[in-house]
């Protein structure tokens, strides 16, 4: 059988994925989307979307729960975790039919089934039907990535639990070891511990959240600590013994010390491994380094017309950036001029009570990089919205290279932080300056305003503290 000839074949139909398909489909490409599993990817079907939609329902939880601060009453509250569950998947459902929808509108060809690259531009995908050959003069590897498992930590969706079986937990956990702090660790922490789960959290770093800026990493220590769990840093689970039915203990080594803990189900969340197997890459000399495609900066691996985006690319492993290397290696392909991704104008949300969000450098980083830097900080508990809403506790910090007044970085914790660090981004990509920020009239009452606030920090002219 000939093989079925487009202009694009894009292979994974995630959020770099199936964004990369329509935009290339807009610029008049005839496109093919191979997907192995679901439309909407990792993304849509078990992580951003359904997790959000988990955290939403602890935070609702959380806030009935304080219902007198409120002068409110609610009493007997309980919850049932399968309809928590159940409501999350809902909402991943919906989101992955939009997806089939939006590509049946753009006229983009879905393929259902695992794709391997066969020599340059021809694309072999095995499916329930059998197998068929694509053809096209671009690909584009969109496959995502999938939890690291570490020797002895493997999931077994019994006792330990990888994002997905946390995603559909069969049981409430009564004592919860969470191994790992980054954004899926603290963010299913946060949900299990508002709830009323006796949280633990070990990271090996020397702090949790640690590519978060460090005062902003202590801020949400502090606040994890206060809501009751617990929190081991520079410590590494160094084994676990399963007991079928009844727990785990965890052989835990902090300070040169080795003790023991038991849990009754543990969540391993040590990072994640591009999905590079079985797509016939070492055949066609496309280099890979730790399990991720090597590309340069508009995601070409250096095998003519075979491009690389989102997570099997690299950091930061963000659904946003994905997307948006889609779109640039599309309007590549169609003979655009895009501009290249710039990771610092890439923001990182973690949705955990309270949130925290950054873009750019850290304070850190800034000095390491050789900058002399203006630092900026406002507390929420100076800010009227906040004291309305309930929300005193969260902070705002910027840093600002002080000779030429740009915005290196921003960073925060509190309620609605994740919304709010879009302002800065914005800054960042338009190259503002702390003038420009200044000359801003923010609006009254909003949590914005401390952003305006922190600024002017940064140069003395703080108003509010």
């Amino acid at each position: 059988m000939a093989a079925r000839t487009f202009d694009l074949i894009v292979i994974g139909a995630g959020p770099g994925g199936y964004v990369a398909a329509i935009r290339a489909a807009q610029l008049g490409l005839k496109v093919a989307v191979v997907e192995r599993e679901s439309l909407g990817g990792i993304c849509l079907n078990w992580g951003c979307i359904p997790t959000k939609a988990l955290l939403r329902s602890a935070e609702v939880f959380h806030l009935m729960s304080r219902a007198a601060d409120f002068g409110l009453r609610a009493e007997g509250l309980g919850f049932d975790l399968d309809a928590v569950v159940k409501r999350s998947r809902g909402v991943a459902k919906q989101l992955s039919g939009g997806v089939g929808h939006l590509l049946k509108k753009n006229k983009v060809t879905v393929v259902m089934g695992t794709a391997r690259l066969t020599a340059p531009g021809r694309v072999s995908v095995t499916g329930d039907k059998g197998a068929e050959e694509l053809e096209a003069a671009h690909v584009i590897l969109a496959t995502g990535a999938r939890a690291r498992e570490l020797p002895g930590l493997e999931a077994d969706g019994d006792l330990v639990w990888s994002y997905r079986h946390a995603l559909v937990a069969p049981r409430m956990p009564r004592r919860l070891l969470v191994i790992g702090s980054g954004a899926i660790g603290i963010e299913f922490a946060s949900f299990f511990n508002t709830l009323g789960s006796d949280v633990t959290v070990v990271e090996v770093m020397e702090r949790i959240l640690p590519v978060e800026d460090a005062e902003i990493a202590a801020f949400a220590r502090k606040s994890f600590v206060k809501q009751g769990m617990k929190i081991l840093e520079g410590a590494a689970v160094k084994r676990l013994d399963r007991h079928p039915g009844k727990g785990v203990t965890a052989h835990i080594e902090a300070g040169g010390a080795v003790t023991t803990q038991d849990f009754d189900t543990v969540i391993s969340a040590v990072g994640i491994v591009g999905n590079v197997e079985g797509l016939g890459l070492e055949e066609l000399g496309v280099r890979i380094d730790r399990s991720h495609v090597v590309v340069d900066e508009y995601c070409r691996t250096g095998v003519s017309g075979l491009y690389a985006i989102g997570d099997i690319a690299g950091p930061p492993w963000l659904a946003h950036k994905a997307s948006h290397e889609g779109v640039m290696v599309a309007e590549l392909i169609a003979g655009g001029h895009p501009h290249p991704m710039r990771p610092g104008t890439i923001a990182g949300c973690t949705y955990c009570h309270p949130q925290v969000a950054s873009v750019g450098l850290t304070e850190e980083k800034a000095r390491a990089a050789g900058h002399e830097i203006r630092v900026g900080k406002f507390p929420f508990i100076g800010n009227g919205k906040a004291i309305a809403l309930g929300e005193p506790e969260g902070l705002v910090k910027t840093v600002f290279d002080a000779k030429t007044g740009e915005l290196l970085g921003a960073h925060m914790i509190g309620a609605e932080v994740t919304e709010l660090i879009q302002g800065f981004v914005i800054g960042r990509t338009l190259e503002t300056t702390e003038a420009d920020l200044m000359a801003t009239v923010f609006p009254h009452p909003t949590l914005s305003e401390m952003m305006h606030e922190s600024v002017l920090d940064a140069w003395d002219r703080v108003l509010h503290i």
